[in-house]
């Protein structure tokens, strides 16, 4: 019972410590009401547009696939490691150390394919590719 109390102590000092930071943080402020503050870019600056601009999916969808390719690799190291050890154990054979990597990498290969077919890896496109969106227009 001993070790619960240890873990509910964590817990409270865990939640006490930031909220008892954001509490004082909000008492000790500053507190001055201006209209400048409630501009979209408040530097010194007029601002000018719009606030709504619309970006370009393409930067998303190759941070999603950084992501998903770095996670990849972040598991493929440490299967890489105990491969090895895999293959020398007499509990394990070929297919039970290979066998879910393979598996694995196929579901990304799969993943890789849909997104080259669908044009998210593509970054810019040639004039014929231009001419035939146009087209389909």
């Amino acid at each position: 019972m001993n070790d619960w109390i240890a873990i509910g102590m964590l817990a409270v000092v865990g939640l006490s410590i930031p909220l008892g930071m954001m509490v004082v943080s909000y008492l000790i402020r500053p507190s001055v009401p201006e209209t400048s503050k409630r501009a979209t870019y408040e530097s010194g600056e007029i601002p000018t547009g719009g606030t709504r601009i619309r970006f370009n999916i393409q930067y998303y969808m190759v941070a999603l696939l950084f992501v998903v390719f770095d996670i990849e690799t972040v598991l493929l190291f440490p299967w890489a490691v105990v491969y090895q050890d895999a293959l020398a154990s007499p509990e394990y054979g070929l297919l039970e150390a290979l066998g879910p990597m393979l598996l694995f990498v196929a579901i990304l290969m799969v993943g890789l394919a849909w997104a080259w077919r669908t044009g998210a890896v593509q970054w810019a496109q040639t004039r014929t590719q231009a001419a035939s969106d146009t087209d389909r227009q």
